[in-house]
């Protein structure tokens, strides 16, 4: 039997928690043997509103011992002061917990409790340029669906909870029972923890709405210039149009779009293969090794050679 607390507040996002929730729900009820006792813990016993006005039924965190914890995210992480009780007590029960785990912005939660200094992590896209001005020890890693690092995992914005849950699942019981969680909520059964965020983005305003051909086009030509006027004569428009047209749709400008098609091919071969990091480069379209450190620093706060290291020890 493993324990997970599940830490809210006043203020949580209500998806944070029932999605993690129901995946663990359900790998109990396919598991063989009794899998998980789920517990709700908030500061203060009773009723708990979320961010929309619906509250769940939490007891008070108390002594534990958990097997692994995991903090919702919300807009209640905003009032950090109001919070600092839940930190210190994450930070107390973090050395005899096996795991410790957020949602979106429950990373918050972790940094506040100092679990987060020299650790990679992630956390929702909106809020990354404000935890990395709050916690500058923390190795944020903005781009990421999910982070593992040792004990600690944390999970971007809302529904990447549920992809952390199953990463959870399989660790503890095995890839069928976690592919059979997937299937039961209709989700994917392994949307893997190095996707992009941004992709993400992507797929809902780009590949499957107006500008999807032209994406897909653009990633097989990523070693090409592909500047405004190039796209839009690919998109059968005038520039002015099509750059006004492209932000509406997709909520970025056409070069970031293409400079993130670039990160995610290079920091795939970064991660998977031994290729040079020059050629990684030019096959990417970022021409030279230094302009690609630079956008990986702007993206992911760490150098191409860094990410390398981190994955081989995974």
């Amino acid at each position: 039997m493993r324990r997970i607390g599940f830490v809210i507040f006043p203020g949580f996002q209500i998806l944070d928690a029932t999605g993690p929730l129901a995946a663990f729900e359900i790998a109990h009820l396919h598991s063989r043997r009794t899998a998980y006792a789920v517990r709700l813990l908030a500061e203060a016993a009773g009723p708990v509103p979320s961010s929309c006005g619906v509250a769940l039924e939490a007891q008070a965190l108390d002594a534990g011992p958990y097997d692994t914890l995991m903090v919702s995210g919300g807009d209640g992480t905003r009032a950090r002061e109001a919070l600092c009780g839940v930190a210190g007590w994450l930070a107390a029960q973090a050395p005899q917990t096996r795991r410790m785990t957020s949602v979106c912005s429950g990373a918050f939660l972790l940094a506040e409790a100092g679990l987060l200094d020299g650790r990679r992590c992630t956390t929702h896209w909106g809020r990354t340029d404000q935890f990395a001005r709050l916690y500058p020890r923390a190795r944020l890693e903005p781009d990421r669906i999910y982070v593992r690092d040792g004990p600690v995992w944390t999970s971007a914005g809302i529904t990447a909870g549920i992809d952390l849950a199953l990463a959870l699942i399989e660790e503890d019981l095995g890839e069928r029972i976690a592919r059979s969680v997937a299937q039961q909520l209709v989700v994917h059964h392994r949307r893997a923890g190095g996707q992009s965020q941004f992709s993400e983005l992507l797929e809902v305003g780009g590949a499957n709405g107006r500008f999807g051909p032209l994406l897909d086009w653009a990633r097989e030509r990523l070693n090409e210039p592909l500047g405004v006027e190039r796209l839009a004569e690919q998109a059968a428009m005038s520039p002015r149009n099509f750059a006004r047209a492209f932000v509406a749709e997709t909520g970025v400008t056409p070069a970031k779009a293409v400079e993130r098609l670039r990160l995610e091919a290079a920091r795939a071969r970064i991660e998977a293969s031994r290729e040079p990091i020059d050629r990684v480069a030019a096959a990417a379209g970022f021409g030279d090794p230094e302009r690609m450190r630079r956008a990986f620093l702007r993206a992911f706060g760490q150098p191409p050679q860094a990410l390398r290291r981190a994955a081989r020890a995974q």
